[in-house]
C-alpha cells in the first residue's frame, strides 16, 4: 500500500499572521478540492502540508477563550514587544515565541483516518515520542490537551499546548512545543485557562540549548511514522 504524501514546509521565524494567512489559503485550497470532488463526482486527492516554523512574540485566544486571561493591557503588549490575536481554533489562550517549535497539519483526514480524538492523540504521541529520545518523560492529562510533564504530582507542568481546527476532515493550526522558549510570557496569561499548573521548556528541564533543527527533524519523523506518511 502506497503512503500518504505530506509535504513538509519549513518557514523559519515567521510573523504570526503570515503564517495564519498561509494556513487559510491551504486549508481552502483543500476544502474547494473536496467540494469539487463531491460536485462532480471526481477524485482528486488534496495534498497534505505540515508547516513547521517559530513566531516572534503572540498571544492567540482560541474560539472558547475568556479575553481577561490575557493579563496585559495594549502598553504591556508593545512594551513586551508582543502581538494579539482572536483566531479560530479551539482551545484557549496561548502564547508562541521564539524557541517554540510551532507545527501546523493541514491533513485531509479521509486519508488518513476520520478521528479527530485520534488525530489529537497522534499529536501528543509525536510530542511524547520526541521528548523520550532527549531522557524527558512526557505524558497526556485526564482532562487536558497537550503534553504534560510530572502528571499526578504537585509540579505537573505543560510543554507543549495543542489546538485545532477542522472542517470537511481538513485540519489547520496544531501544537507549540516549548525548546528554548522564554517562559517569562507565559506569566502574562493564564495558559489554556488553567490556573494551578505551570509551564516548563526542554531547556529548563535539561539545563541547556536545545538544537531546534535537530528537533524538529525528531518530531517530523514521529509524525511521519504516526500518520504514515511519506517526507
Amino acid at each position: 500500500m502506497l503512503k500518504r504524501a505530506v509535504t513538509i514546509r519549513r518557514l523559519g521565524l515567521i510573523n504570526y499572521k503570515e503564517a495564519w494567512d498561509l494556513q487559510e489559503k491551504i486549508f481552502k485550497e483543500l476544502v474547494d478540492i473536496k467540494i469539487k470532488n463531491r460536485n462532480d463526482n471526481t477524485s482528486v486527492l488534496p495534498q497534505n502540508q505540515l508547516l513547521v516554523c517559530e513566531h516572534p512574540h503572540v498571544f492567540t485566544l482560541g474560539k472558547s477563550g475568556k479575553e481577561d486571561h490575557l493579563l496585559l493591557d495594549n502598553q504591556g503588549l508593545k512594551d513586551n514587544e508582543a502581538d494579539y490575536y482572536k483566531i479560530n481554533r479551539g482551545g484557549d489562550i496561548t502564547y508562541h515565541g521564539p524557541g517554540q517549535l510551532v507545527v501546523y497539519p493541514i491533513f485531509d483526514l479521509e486519508q488518513f483516518f476520520t478521528d479527530i480524538h485520534k488525530y489529537m492523540r497522534f499529536l501528543e504521541e509525536a510530542v511524547i515520542l520526541t521528548l523520550s529520545e532527549y531522557g524527558i518523560h512526557g505524558e497526556r492529562m485526564e482532562g487536558q490537551t497537550g503534553v504534560w510533564l510530572g502528571v499526578g504530582s504537585p509540579v505537573a507542568r505543560k510543554i507543549c499546548a495543542m489546538g485545532v481546527k477542522s472542517s470537511r476532515w481538513i485540519t489547520m493550526h496544531g501544537l507549540g512545543f516549548n525548546v528554548n522558549a522564554d517562559l517569562k510570557y507565559f506569566d502574562y496569561i493564564i495558559p489554556c485557562g488553567i490556573s494551578d499548573k505551570s509551564v516548563t521548556s526542554m531547556q529548563y528541564e535539561l539545563g541547556r540549548k536545545i538544537d531546534m533543527d535537530e528537533l524538529s527533524e525528531k518530531l517530523v519523523v514521529h509524525l511521519s511514522n504516526l500518520f504514515d506518511f511519506t517526507i
